[in-house]
C-alpha cells in the first residue's frame, strides 16, 4: 500500500469512548437517516475520477489479484452513494447517516480520523432538502459545543444558468464551469479568453473546424488521421485528439467583452440571500437573462432555511462560492468557526451529477453534508474552557 503507515483502530477506538458520538448518532436517527456503514477497502477509481488524479498522492493505495486498485476511502459520501446504488431501494428517496475513520495521507497528521455526515437521496423537493441539510450541519455543530459558527454558502447552479443564458460555445462553457468548480483560478481563465491566441502549427486543420461540432470535428480528424496511416498520437486517440483541436479552434476567438462584464458583475454578487436574490433579478432584467429558474430556486431555497429558523441574514451568500469538486450541482455551504475559519468544520451541498458518474441509468437527486469530528472537538473544547 503506497504512502506512509496507518494505524488502523485509532479513529474508531476514540469514537467507542465517547459521549457525543451516540448523542450525534441518535440525532440523525431522530431526523430519519439510518446508519450506514460502508466497507472500508472501496475501489480507487470513482475518487480519482471525480476528484482528479492530484488526489493519488492522498490515497492508501493497493491492488487485488486481478490489478483492480483499490484504497482505503478517503471520504464516506461516495461509498455511501455507491451502497445505495447497489440496493433495491436506488432511485428512490431514503436517507443515511454515518460515522467512522476514514484514510488521506496528510503529512505528519494522523492518517486516520474521523469523519460524520449525512446523505439524502431521491427527494424531489430539492429547495427544502437543501435547507435540512444545512439545519442538520447547524445541529451538528451544536453537539459539540459549537454555537459561533460562520455560514458561506453558494449556488453553482446559477453559474451554470448565467453561462448557458449567454449562449457560449460548449467548449468555453465546459471550461468555466470547470474552473468555476474546481476553483482554478476563473479570473486568469476569464482573462485569457478575451484575448485571441497567436498563430498554431495546425492553423489550417484549426480554421478548417471552426464552428463545427464534435461529430464533424471526429470525422475531420478522423480522415486525417488515416491519410497519415496512424491511429493515435503519442498515447492519445482520435476522439481526444479531436476534441483537442475542437477546443483550440473555438478558443481562437476572444471572448465577448459583454459576456466578460456580465460573468464578472454576476461573480460580485454577495450578502444576505435576500439581497442576493434582488440583486440577481435585476442583473437578469437589466441583462435579458434567462435564469429565473435558478434564482426562483435559490429564493424557495431561502424561504425553507428560515422556516427551519436559521436566520438568513446571517448567511455569508456569494455567487462565486464554490467547493472544489466538479460533481456539485447546486446549493453549497461551509461552516466555519468564526474567527477561525481556513478549514470548515462542516461542509456538504447538492451533487445530483455524482450518481449517473457512479453508474445510475439516471439521474437521482442528492444533496448531504461531511463534518471533520477533529476540528469539531478541537473547537468544542476551546469554547468550553473560554
Amino acid at each position: 500500500m503506497t504512502g506512509t503507515a496507518v494505524s488502523t483502530g485509532t479513529a474508531t477506538s476514540t469514537v467507542a469512548s465517547t459521549a457525543w458520538a451516540g448523542a450525534l448518532l441518535t440525532s440523525f436517527a431522530q431526523a430519519g437517516y439510518e446508519r450506514a456503514e460502508p466497507a472500508i477497502l472501496q475501489p480507487a477509481e470513482p475518487f480519482l475520477d471525480l476528484s482528479g488524479e492530484d488526489i493519488r498522492k492522498s490515497l492508501y493505495l493497493t491492488t487485488d489479484s486481478s490489478g483492480e486498485e483499490l484504497c482505503l476511502r478517503p471520504d464516506l459520501t461516495i461509498p455511501v452513494a455507491r451502497d445505495y446504488l447497489a440496493s433495491t431501494r436506488a432511485g428512490q428517496p431514503a436517507g443515511f447517516s454515518y460515522l467512522g475513520a476514514v484514510f488521506r495521507y496528510r503529512g505528519s497528521a494522523p492518517g486516520e480520523f474521523l469523519q460524520a455526515g449525512i446523505e439524502s437521496f431521491g427527494r424531489q423537493d430539492r429547495a427544502a432538502a437543501d435547507a435540512e441539510m444545512l439545519a442538520l450541519a447547524l445541529e451538528t455543530t451544536r453537539a459539540f459545543g459549537v454555537e459561533d459558527v460562520e455560514i458561506r454558502t453558494g449556488d453553482v447552479a446559477l453559474f451554470n444558468a448565467l453561462i448557458d443564458a449567454l449562449n457560449l460555445y460548449p467548449v468555453w462553457r465546459r471550461r468555466l464551469i470547470k474552473d468555476f468548480n474546481r476553483k482554478i483560478s476563473l479570473d486568469k481563465d476569464l482573462a485569457q479568453l478575451t484575448l485571441a491566441t497567436g498563430r498554431n502549427e495546425y492553423e489550417g486543420v484549426l480554421a478548417a473546424l471552426a464552428g463545427s461540432d464534435r461529430k464533424a470535428a471526429l470525422a475531420l480528424v478522423t480522415d486525417l488521421m488515416s491519410i497519415a496511416g496512424t491511429t493515435n498520437v503519442g498515447g492519445r486517440t482520435v476522439a481526444e485528439i479531436a476534441d483537442r483541436f475542437l477546443e483550440q479552434s473555438t478558443l481562437k476567438g476572444a471572448l465577448p467583452e459583454n459576456a466578460l462584464d456580465l460573468i464578472k458583475r454576476f461573480l460580485a454578487i454577495s450578502g444576505d440571500p435576500d439581497a442576493a436574490v434582488a440583486q440577481l433579478r435585476a442583473l437578469a432584467r437589466e441583462a435579458r437573462l434567462e435564469i429565473g429558474a435558478a434564482i426562483d430556486l435559490l429564493e424557495a431555497r431561502v424561504g425553507f432555511m428560515a422556516a427551519r429558523g436559521i436566520d438568513v441574514k446571517t448567511l455569508r451568500f456569494s455567487t462565486a462560492f464554490g467547493r472544489g469538486l466538479d460533481y456539485y450541482t447546486g446549493f453549497e455551504f461551509e461552516l466555519h468557526a468564526r474567527g477561525n475559519g481556513v478549514e470548515p468544520l462542516v461542509a456538504g451541498g447538492r451533487y445530483d451529477g455524482l450518481m449517473t458518474r457512479l453508474g445510475a441509468p439516471a439521474p437521482i437527486p442528492a444533496v448531504g453534508f461531511s463534518a471533520w469530528i477533529e476540528a469539531l472537538t478541537g473547537i468544542g473544547r476551546s469554547a468550553r474552557t473560554s
